[in-house]
């Protein structure tokens, strides 16, 4: 028991300290996110956004980053994990968004997101957390209602108008 005490307390410390800058001051987080987006219908664009598992407010597919992956890579592997889906994810993020965190441990933590669009091609009947989350399309204007975060919200709807739909 005190064995794995001191392990708990040797990894809060080691966690504590990574989110520490050299002066001192809490240093922000970086979490990567996933854009999923496909055209339908009369060439309207859509938003795919999952729930929070504790919360069950919508949000995009997001999570730490994965050693060996880029951050890219990172978002698609949480948007397969969360949403069950897959699909070509751009390298290039379009931006950042700011978002807080409860966790189990440390309590309020905060991150910054950087989204990387995921032009969905497969949707899958069974993933990871199929049983802990809810996926629904949305269309750009009702996604950036959705989500808590204003400027998600924003770049949501920044991302819509940078597609070049035609028609």
């Amino acid at each position: 028991m005190d064995e794995t005490v001191n392990v708990l307390t040797k990894i809060a410390g080691w966690v504590y300290n990574l989110g520490m800058s050299r002066g001192g001051e809490v240093a922000v987080r970086l979490q990567s996110g996933a854009l999923p987006w496909r055209i339908k219908r009369r060439k309207k664009a859509e938003v795919l956004l999952v729930t929070a598992r504790r919360s069950g407010r919508w949000m995009i597919p997001k999570g730490w980053p994965m050693a060996g992956k880029s951050l890219a890579d990172s978002a698609a592997q949480e948007a397969f994990e969360e949403a069950g889906i897959k699909g070509k994810i751009e390298d290039e993020p379009i931006g950042t968004f700011r978002h807080v965190k409860q966790h189990l441990l440390f309590g309020r933590l905060e991150v910054d997101i950087l989204v990387h669009p995921l032009a969905v091609e497969r949707e899958l009947g069974d993933w990871p957390e199929r049983g802990e989350r809810t996926r629904k399309w949305f269309g750009l204007a009702e996604a950036a209602k959705r989500v808590d975060s204003e400027e998600l919200g924003k770049l949501i709807v920044d991302f819509g108008k940078s597609l070049k739909l035609g028609g």
